[in-house]
């Protein structure tokens, strides 16, 4: 699998499983998680939102994959942020996955009046080296400029909603700019939006026999982003994992990124709250 290189210098598959509601049951998730690795993947994304941090551990666990092969994320929830828990919240993170230590570690959202705080805490985790990487997901730029001001340890990543439909190009701007690395959390848009019904990515897609999701997923890859899509359905976790063995030109990036409508399918960052 490809990777890429952080800007602290650790390696990070291009590709991940995103777990989020992946299954209605710990079986379900389980399951999903085993069958993934199963096709190849080595990067999981989880959080503590999701509640599943015990089965994806479990399955990471009983995989047989050295866990040195594997990149695993997880994420601090807001209401730890508000209670002063980042230390107690990270460490239950890790209890529920049974890891020593955590490959990345990114504030979920932001927390108005906390964010140069919560960043503190992260780069404390960081120094003590049972986070590999630390980041940020759901920042905008004015949120990132107010958390880094007095930073000595940059985020690795932004982990952010973008598709075609929601193309984040300022963002991504910024983000290339200051070294941080975009990941995409709802990568093909959602069931609420028509993204993958768009003419463009079926025309775009027989130029090399794949499927509309493919190639929203290679534009992902093309335009420097790490893709994160959700299944549980092995044909499709294998559908979203051979997206390697082609490449767009920059015609076909720049039509795909002209279907941007500015459309979120969930919260703005700004209007969040705990």
């Amino acid at each position: 699998m490809e990777t890429i290189l952080l800007n602290n210098g650790v390696e990070m598959p291009s590709l991940g499983l995103g777990t989020y509601k992946i299954g209605r049951t710990d079986e379900e998730v389980y399951h999903a998680v085993r069958s993934a690795l199963d096709i190849g993947y080595r990067h999981i994304d989880t959080a503590t939102l999701y509640q599943n941090e015990h089965s994806v551990g479990k399955a990471i666990r009983d995989s047989g994959i050295t866990r040195d092969e594997l990149f695993v994320t997880t994420k601090l929830w807001g209401s730890d942020v508000l209670a002063h828990n980042v230390k107690g919240a990270f460490e239950t993170s890790l209890r529920n996955l049974g890891f020593d230590y955590l490959d990345l570690y990114l504030v979920h959202w932001p927390v108005k009046g906390r964010l140069q705080e919560v960043w503190k805490e992260l780069e404390s985790l960081y120094y003590s080296e049972k986070a590999r990487a630390i980041g940020l997901s759901n920042h905008l730029i004015h949120h990132m400029e107010e958390a880094l001001q007095n930073a000595t340890v940059a985020p690795v990543v932004n982990q952010v909603e973008q598709h075609p439909y929601l193309n984040q190009e300022e963002l991504r701007e910024y983000c290339e700019e200051e070294g941080v690395t975009v990941q995409s959390w709802s990568p093909l848009g959602s069931n609420k939006i028509p993204l993958l019904k768009e003419p463009v990515l079926a025309e775009i897609g027989s130029n090399y026999s794949k499927s509309p999701a493919q190639v929203v997923l290679r534009w992902h890859l093309d335009i420097g982003a790490v893709p994160l899509p959700k299944s549980s359905h092995p044909e499709r976790q294998r559908e979203n994992f051979e997206v390697f063995d082609f490449r767009l030109t920059a015609e076909e990036i720049g039509r795909i990124g002209a279907l941007n409508r500015d459309h979120r399918t969930g919260m703005h960052p700004d209007n969040m709250e705990f």
